[in-house]
């Protein structure tokens, strides 16, 4: 019965959200109230008041920390678009099917996860949707590519994600998402000819040679990506990895003329000049280095430090106000801050109210509680039945923050008693909470909604259905090859 109660504020998210009854925002502001009153009342052992209150402000500001990514970087992508309504450079549509192939191609796995690496939450299906709606797709087949854009969501909003579940496993973030890179290249490995089949039933099919194309394209981003995250962290890996390889694949494609290479070159620019500098501050030892300490504040021992002239956000910001300047369009940054707030605060309020759950119900001792009790009825599929539950909840969410909050701490409480590869187990964790949003309402609303298709929601589930298979099997593979410690 104890464990029924320690588990209600997580069924209750579960339950709110799934029955369609109450908003992400809604559902957390309840689960956290609950996950209170459970905590200081049922707590497996002694919880003071105070207690209960630190955890909440370590949450708040763990949750506090992702917040100029999400709200920068929607400035500074609606700033550095506005001239002409383009930043990306694609190939120009001529009538033959490869250039049409290749541009679906670019949208779905390369122009499509590198707007959202720099938004998150979805934001990237709008550009997407816009390269693809040249295709003259039926609508289903529409939604379905846009959703594609999302297969990178690791790292959407600027790897805020692997930031949130470092700070809730007590990890090194870095090292966590390297780790669940992995999964995402098998996932991948799998999603790939999916694609290629459906490119197939809508009429864009390719030949073996470039199919073959494809897969070096995908494979060389993806190892160039990992690198990146290796060396220059999550938030900024995916800018630096596929900026460069965009302007590649452009420059292949379309071998552009002196006055065409100048036009995209200025597109470009913000871009361009904001990933230099990103990768500056992370490569340059002295700069790195003064950078990280000047306004450091760390008031939580093993909580993510915020050190503003270091974090991406801060200059995601200031590349907004740059682009305004340079564009003549200064008077509309007001305007711009405006929607960038709309459109975020309810990821931004979810975030840091999971983020204040999370803690509570991790130093209350209730995770460590319930992973013991999961593994004690469950055993070996322990590990197993949280993957697949955190990667429904993550969908239901549209968010990996909210899983991972309700069930990192149970997930490492699991892997350490049964003597799992622990880093192995927080990697597919995160993994798992993720690798479902491609298919979350919320998204799926985003792309029913820009493609004008409202009410036909069945038959773009239907579409992704396969490649949310996928997702289970990847899970289930790796779980097991944790389990049985090949991992």
């Amino acid at each position: 019965m104890l464990y029924i109660v320690w588990a209600l504020p997580a069924l209750i998210v579960i339950g709110l959200l799934a029955s369609g009854r109450a908003t992400t925002l809604v559902a957390a502001i309840i689960g956290l109230l609950v996950a209170i009153i459970v905590a200081l009342s049922a707590a497996p052992g002694e919880f003071q008041l105070y207690r209960g209150a630190s955890a909440l402000l370590r949450g708040a500001w763990i949750g506090w920390i992702v917040v100029p990514y999400i709200l920068g970087g929607l400035m500074f992508w609606q700033m550095a678009i506005r001239p002409g309504d383009a930043a990306m450079p694609v190939e120009s549509l001529r009538p033959n099917m490869q250039a049409r192939r290749r541009l679906l191609f670019a949208a779905c796995f390369l122009i499509g996860p590198f707007s959202e690496s720099a938004t998150g939450f979805g934001a990237g299906i709008v550009g997407t949707m816009l390269l693809l709606r040249r295709l003259d797709l039926q609508p289903v087949y529409l939604m379905a590519f846009s959703l594609l854009s999302q297969t990178m969501i690791l790292w959407g909003g600027m790897g805020n994600g692997a930031i949130v579940a470092g700070a809730f496993s007590r990890t090194d973030p870095t090292a966590l998402a390297v780790n669940a890179s992995f999964f995402q290249a098998a996932l991948n490995v799998l999603w790939l000819p999916l694609y290629w089949r459906m490119a197939r039933r809508a009429g864009v099919g390719a030949s073996f040679r470039e199919r073959l194309s494809e897969v070096l394209w995908l494979g060389g981003s993806l190892l160039l990506l990992i690198a990146a995250t290796q060396a220059l962290g999550p938030e900024v890996a995916m800018l630096c990895a596929y900026g460069p390889i965009i302007v590649l694949r452009y420059l292949f494609d379309e071998r552009p003329d002196p006055r065409k290479l100048l036009e995209a070159v200025r597109r470009m620019a913000p871009f361009g000049l904001l990933i230099g500098w990103l990768m500056a501050t992370r490569l340059t030892s002295p700069l790195s280095e003064l950078l990280r300490q000047t306004g450091r504040l760390e008031p939580f021992a093993g909580a993510p430090a915020w050190s503003p002239l270091f974090h991406a956000g801060t200059w995601l910001a200031a590349g907004a106000v740059l682009c305004a300047l340079c564009y003549g369009h200064v008077s509309s940054l007001g305007k711009e801050a405006a929607k960038a707030w709309k459109t975020g605060r309810l990821a931004v309020l979810a975030i840091i109210i999971f983020s204040m759950m999370a803690e509570l119900i991790s130093s209350s001792g209730i995770a460590a509680a319930l992973g013991e009790g999961i593994n004690a009825a469950v055993g070996s599929g322990a590990i197993t039945c949280l993957a697949l539950v955190s990667a429904v909840f993550g969908a239901l969410a549209n968010s990996g923050n909210a899983a991972n909050g309700l069930f990192m701490s149970s997930q490492v409480s699991l892997a350490t008693e049964a003597g799992l590869n622990v880093a192995a187990v927080i990697a597919l964790q995160h993994t798992a909470a993720l690798a479902l949003n491609l298919i979350s309402p919320v998204r799926m609303s985003i792309v029913c909604s820009l493609a004008g298709c409202r009410g036909q929601e069945r038959a773009a589930y239907h579409a992704m259905l396969p490649f949310a298979a996928a997702v289970v099997a990847v899970l289930l593979t790796g779980s097991l090859m944790i389990t049985y410690r090949v991992l």
